[in-house]
């Protein structure tokens, strides 16, 4: 494979004192300017002020339910029907750990500037909320949370070989949301990567939206806000020792 072109992340600020990080990734054929919107209404509420945002941009790779066009991609799918089995069929696998060894690096990057990993969550939608819970859960260093939009469990057959030992975010809470009328990512295929994960012994909650499709709706990104909000909480001014 040719080195994938990768462009620099779209990076919000915190506007106040930096002390947690979000990484949120976008799903196939899009970028991280599609997330722009929403992270620009979440600090407009100032209520997560301390809070940076990194939204990645994904190469563009060849897709083959594209006909094999090159478009964004965090990885290769060969059919976009949202059925379990055919996604379990011909799953990139190395792609997929392409795109988790990126991600890794996003999050020891935002380590090595001194926000603590445990005030970093990384979330996504659709085939980003995939490698977000896949990227999340096979992390080594422990998360403050996990949110997966319109998403399912990748290689989920094989998912346990590759969680580090010990899986330091078996408790890490995820946030799962999805649409009742999905078409794209079936809604079933969302309850049952909820059901996987809670077998396997995870901590993941699930809100089904009504009459939702494939997309985002304000109630859910109000909640994706609150989910935020609880695991990255305010931490305030730094107190300055006394001289």
């Amino acid at each position: 494979m040719s080195a994938l072109v990768r462009q620099p992340p779209l990076l919000f600020p915190a506007t106040a004192r930096h002390t947690a990080t979000v990484i949120f990734i976008h799903g196939l054929g899009d970028t991280g300017h599609g997330w722009a919107s929403a992270v620009e209404n979440w600090r407009r509420r100032q209520r997560l002020d301390e809070v940076k945002f990194i939204l990645p941009h994904a190469p563009q790779i060849p897709i083959t339910c594209n006909w094999g066009m090159k478009m964004p991609g965090w990885y290769d799918i060969h059919t976009i029907d949202g059925n379990a089995e055919s996604l379990r069929k011909n799953e990139d696998e190395a792609g997929i750990k392409i795109s988790q060894a990126y991600l890794h690096g996003l999050i020891q990057r935002e380590i090595d500037a001194g926000i603590p990993a445990e005030r970093i969550v990384i979330g996504g939608f659709s085939q980003g909320g995939a490698m977000s819970i896949f990227a999340g859960l096979t992390s080594r260093v422990k998360l403050a949370g996990i949110v997966a939009l319109s998403s399912y469990l990748v290689l989920s057959l094989k998912f346990a070989e590759f969680v580090p030992k010990p899986p330091v975010n078996l408790d890490t809470p995820i946030f799962m949301a999805h649409g009742d009328s999905d078409q794209v990512v079936n809604t079933q295929l969302g309850k049952k990567s909820f059901e996987l994960l809670k077998e396997m012994g995870y901590k993941p909650t699930l809100k089904i939206y009504p009459d939702m499709g494939h997309s985002a709706c304000l109630e859910e990104l109000d909640d994706v806000e609150a989910f935020l909000r609880q695991r990255l909480p305010a931490l305030g001014k730094e107190e300055k020792p006394e001289l």
